[in-house]
């Protein structure tokens, strides 16, 4: 008979890997979905909005990948262009999208509200913050000082192409967890607005956190979202939160106002004994 040892970490969270749009800035993430709206438009194939969405937070360059993969998708390429898509319509695709996205950038780059209230809170308890993002570095060269300037300024920041492979994978929110030189990774919790943010967790190690109203599930604007009634959030709110839940998020909530509290409640199931 033999046996294998079982570690369990119960001390305190450590570090937090955030996404970036539809987390803590661009209520709703609007700058990548108009963008790549209008690079397929540019070649005659109309994406609606919510297959647009689908793949969100891929690396810019996977999602358009992810969308031409789509049956649906793959067939208006074909009527618009003559032929079924190809990897170089890939290439083609993200080299239009990529100047579409740094201007689009620009205007949405707005820290969602309750963003600079939550970093306070946890550095004062002793979290490290670190981020991940499908966005290319190219992109967040504009976005980084835009957020800086608001208040906010991340230790670390893992952008799409920097490590081998992406989301939904480990690699980028580990290499944040590196670059913090944070471990284990139970004590770190991976916060994000999509089913892929949460799939980059889970498959790290980690803790998750997922937003249901500000982020890419609802996509509605800052004041679309408050302009809407009750039920109408109410119903958004709950198909958010159902989807996010099914893709194994430890904990959903409306924003990042709310992280505090969420990770209020993962410590005390890390103190009782849990583990992600």
């Amino acid at each position: 008979m033999s046996f294998i040892p079982r570690r369990r970490y119960d001390g305190p969270i450590r570090a937090a890997i955030f996404d970036w749009a539809g987390t803590t800035v661009d209520f709703g993430c609007q700058a990548p979905i108009t963008s790549l709206v209008e690079a397929f438009a540019a070649m005659g194939v109309e994406v609606p909005l919510a297959t647009a969405r689908l793949p969100m937070g891929m690396a810019k360059w996977d999602h358009i990948r992810a969308l031409l993969d789509m049956p649906q998708v793959a067939a208006a390429w074909e009527r618009a262009q003559g032929r079924a898509p190809v990897i170089a319509d890939v290439d083609d695709l993200y080299e239009r999208f990529l100047p579409l996205q740094i201007a689009a950038v620009r205007r949405h780059a707005v820290l969602i509200p309750g963003t600079v209230e939550a970093m306070a809170a946890l550095k004062a308890r002793g979290i490290r913050i670190g981020t991940t993002t499908g966005f290319p570095r190219p992109v967040m060269e504009v976005v980084i000082p835009e957020a800086a300037r608001r208040g906010y300024a991340p230790e670390v920041i893992v952008c799409a192409g920097e490590t081998p492979s992406g989301r939904p994978g480990p690699a980028m929110a580990l290499k944040a967890l590196i670059e913090l030189d944070i471990h284990p990774v139970q004590a770190a919790v991976k916060i994000g607005d999509t089913v892929v943010d949460v799939a980059e967790g889970l498959n790290a190690g980690m803790w998750t956190i997922a937003l249901g109203v500000t982020g890419n599930e609802v996509g509605l604007t800052e004041a679309e979202w408050a302009s809407l009634p009750a039920d109408r959030q109410a119903s958004l709110r709950r198909a958010a939160t159902e989807k996010l839940q099914a893709a194994g998020a430890h904990e959903v909530v409306d924003g990042i106002a709310d992280v505090p509290a969420a990770l209020d409640r993962i410590q005390a199931r890390i103190t009782a004994g849990d583990a992600p």
